[in-house]
């Protein structure tokens, strides 16, 4: 290379170089390093799910939780599914830090039959671009239906048992048996009879109730019935509900603020009940309560309790409220009161 050349590449390249620098680092900035504190493992815990053997059109769904444990917050564009056989659904597209969301896959066991499996592809497009890939899998029985599809409760008051029944539909071998059914909660007590069996269809009734025991709040969980199929004996079916408690009261948490010994502080707080209800007793232990209590019975009482601070108590102060309703059928709700009790 002539030394005229050389000379002129060297100027150039001196030129260039912190437009170079600067172009690089900027890239630097903004895919990889974007990405640093974003750890997907975290976002997406669960990746892949089996249903296992179901029957025809029994509702099966699974839910990806997808938590944002990031410090932005995470959208996603949308969600592709490899297969028509799983449709894939999103509580919320926008996921604000610390939040979580829920991808839905329902496996559509009414229109499909045999072994199937999907991809679902989540396209997220801030704060970075990327995709995250999901797998479901399944096989759906062509000789056994469900009807309806799942058991579900929907709402249910705590302390009133409920029962369901599902219909268990067969078209085989003559010989076919259910042979027990298991539940994986001791609250859920399910049982199974048979109907009727003729020139190979038979059918079997299942029985669910949710007895005393059953805890507050939604649940979903899988009934297991065992055939004596040798190759696919296990069949689940799904139950879900919520069982709500017969009396609730809000605010949860009645704070106080900072109180002191003598001067009564006073909050509004309402007590739900499913049906009408008399309000018998309002107690806070530490607490000289105040309150006007109503005869009637109503579903809503909107009450403005004083509370006195009672004992020798100094700084925060937590005790629990209870109320309790009137009559044979009595029930209890409890709230949290916190105060910041002054020095005199």
């Amino acid at each position: 290379m002539s030394p005229f050349m050389s000379g002129m590449l060297s100027m150039l390249h001196a030129a260039l170089s912190p437009f170079l620098a600067s172009t690089l680092t900027l890239v630097c900035f903004v895919s990889p390093c974007a990405a640093l504190d974003l750890n997907w493992k975290e976002i997406f815990p669960i990746r892949k799910h089996d249903f296992g053997i179901v029957a025809v059109a029994a509702k099966t769904e699974f839910s990806f939780p997808i938590e944002n444990t990031s410090d932005r917050p995470i959208h996603i564009r949308t969600v592709r599914a490899s297969c028509g056989c799983t449709t894939p659904t999103v509580d919320s597209n926008t996921i604000a830090p610390g939040q979580t969301s829920y991808l839905h896959a329902r496996f559509n066991t009414d229109t499909f039959k045999g072994k199937r499996g999907a991809n679902l592809t989540v396209v997220i497009d801030r704060p970075i671009y990327t995709e995250v890939r999901l797998r479901v899998d399944g096989f759906i029985r062509s000789d056994l239906v469900f009807h309806p599809g799942a058991v579900e409760f929907k709402r249910t008051s705590s302390g009133s048992p409920v029962t369901q029944t599902v219909k268990v539909f067969y078209a085989g071998r003559k010989n076919w048996h259910i042979n027990k059914i298991e539940s994986p909660q001791s609250w859920l007590v399910a049982d199974i009879k048979e109907l009727s069996r003729r020139r190979g269809r038979i059918n079997y009734e299942v029985t669910v109730t949710i007895d005393n025991a059953a805890p507050t709040g939604f649940f979903q969980d899988e009934l297991v019935l065992f055939t004596d199929d040798s190759g696919m004996p296990r069949v689940p079916l799904r139950v879900t509900g919520e069982i709500t408690a017969p009396l609730t009261i809000s605010p949860g948490i009645i704070s106080l603020g900072t109180v002191r010994a003598g001067t009564p502080t006073s909050k509004k707080i309402v007590v739900l009940g499913q049906r009408p209800f008399v309000i018998e007793s309002l107690t806070a232990e530490g607490w000289k309560v105040d309150v006007s209590l109503s005869s009637e019975a109503k579903k809503t009482h909107i009450l403005r309790p004083s509370f006195d601070i009672a004992g020798t108590s100094k700084g925060a102060f937590k005790s629990t409220l209870i109320i309790t309703t009137a009559g044979e059928n009595s029930s209890r709700a409890t709230a949290l009161v916190t105060a910041d009790v002054a020095s005199d």
